[in-house]
């Protein structure tokens, strides 16, 4: 005999809600899912009956990977990174300047041009403004990356939001048991016992860095390089293994089981196992039950949509950061591409002592502006010549004589472009005091490959 009376368990009223909450939520659900590796100790803190059962496991299924399980959950076999959007995203190209490596970059360059994009203080400097443009300077020291968990312990407050759909939820387990409605109790347990156990499993894998290439061959230059974008350029400056986990670094998720990833498929299949069920029978359940249900699926929809909206690529890059050691980032603003170009060229031959290392403005103008025409060839040449020349002092003026050969559209232009690289050049000096960075400049000196007998 029931030790709760409630008169609406008498109702012959259906809800009829099962079904939704199957599909409801399942997009808020993924995302709170994939803060499970973000934070220590949030793999204990799933034990709710949270709404979206069937999309969860639609997704997280493909991760199993064996004829059965691709028959089950059919998909591509992602990687556990890619799945939980920790890896996937395309980043910038990578060109350096000494070494020559010309490649595209991955995820934790794509998160290094975001917390660029963070930086609020930007020095402003002066000439003819068309498109504004940024130059953002990124010194790397010594990296060591620790393989050990790098997601940071989740805090108290966190905690304790958690407890608030788990009470929830128990307490409607309780209240159903109480009316005597076991059939509502079953279903809604089902639903914390399943969610709680895949989060539990899934938040299992240990969050890690792949550096890339671990020892970088003798001899190797410095990796100073740039991550250009349409707008804005990273110049990264640093030896080649401390450049390395940027351009070809990613996390990665070190999950028991793998390949096959059997575990993931179990958790999977009892997620679709929990729609099936409260989809066939909570509609048998009492009125009470079926409110007691959508009262648990709420509480947990709710908790699913806060950790949804907590900013999980900011998280990532605060992990990068404190795995690079909390590199300082001093950013600048240009008024114009040829100016951002001589400026960028300008920091990267910092502490360049030629003619031991290949540095080659030329190269590195044509980076950025690759027009193939008389005015953009001349004006490559007479700036390149200027910042190979050792003098303090550098004139990016053409004489009278060498501007004859130019009508006076072209002529007008090419004074225009030089007078930006004066700029460039003038607010490099005022700013040199920030930008000059001791740190690898022995390391700089470093003999090209070619010299070696």
């Amino acid at each position: 005999m029931p030790t709760l009376n409630v008169s609406i368990s008498q109702s012959s009223f259906n809800l009829d809600t099962s079904g939704v909450a199957g599909f409801f939520g399942g997009d808020e659900a993924i995302s709170a899912m994939a803060t499970v590796h973000l934070y220590r100790g949030r793999r204990w803190l799933g034990w709710y009956n949270s709404p979206g059962s069937y999309i969860v496991a639609k997704k997280f299924g493909q991760l199993a990977n064996s004829r059965f399980w691709d028959g089950l959950f059919p998909g591509p076999n992602l990687t556990p990174a890619e799945v939980f959007g920790l890896d996937g995203k395309t980043g910038p190209r990578y060109w350096g300047v000494l070494s020559g490596t010309d490649m595209a970059c991955g995820h934790l360059a794509y998160l290094v041009v975001q917390k660029t994009e963070e930086v609020e203080e930007v020095v402003e400097l002066g000439g003819r403004e068309t498109i504004p443009q940024t130059v953002t300077i990124l010194d790397v020291g010594d990296v060591i990356l620790k393989h050990t968990d790098q997601a940071p312990m989740m805090s108290v407050h966190h905690a304790l939001l958690a407890a608030i759909p788990i009470t929830i939820n128990l307490a409607t387990c309780v209240l159903c048991a109480a009316s005597g409605d076991w059939l509502a109790f079953a279903l809604i347990l089902l639903g914390v016992i399943s969610g709680g156990t895949s989060c539990f499993v899934i938040g299992s894998a240990q969050l890690d860095f792949l550096a890339g290439v671990k020892e970088p061959s003798p001899g190797t230059p410095p990796a100073d390089g740039i991550l250009l974008m349409r707008n804005n350029v990273v110049i990264v400056r640093g030896a080649e293994k401390d450049i390395n986990p940027i351009t070809k670094g990613k996390f990665v998720l070190r999950m028991h089981g793998g390949p096959e990833y059997r575990r993931i498929g179990l958790c999977s299949l009892l997620l679709l196992a929990q729609f099936l069920l409260q989809l066939l029978f909570m509609p048998q359940a009492s009125t009470f039950g079926q409110i007691m249900f959508i009262s648990s699926v709420a509480a947990s929809w709710a908790y699913n949509s806060f950790l949804s909206s907590l900013e999980q690529e900011k998280i990532q890059v605060d992990l990068l950061w404190k795995a690079l050691g909390n590199p300082q980032l001093l950013k600048f603003g240009l008024k114009n591409r040829a100016a951002q170009a001589v400026f960028a060229c300008l920091v990267l031959s910092n502490g360049i002592q030629r003619p031991f290392v290949d540095f080659k403005p030329k190269k590195v103008l044509h980076r950025f502006i690759s027009n193939d025409t008389r005015v953009w060839n001349v004006w490559r040449d007479k700036v390149a010549e200027q910042l190979e020349n050792d003098t303090e002092e550098k004139s990016f003026k053409l004489s009278s004589e060498d501007l004859q050969e130019f009508g006076d559209h072209e002529r007008a232009l090419l004074t225009s472009l030089l007078r930006d690289a004066q700029d460039a050049y003038g607010g490099y000096q005022e700013q040199a005091h920030k930008i000059k960075d001791n740190s690898h400049v022995s390391e700089k000196q470093v003999p090209r490959p070619d010299s070696f007998v």
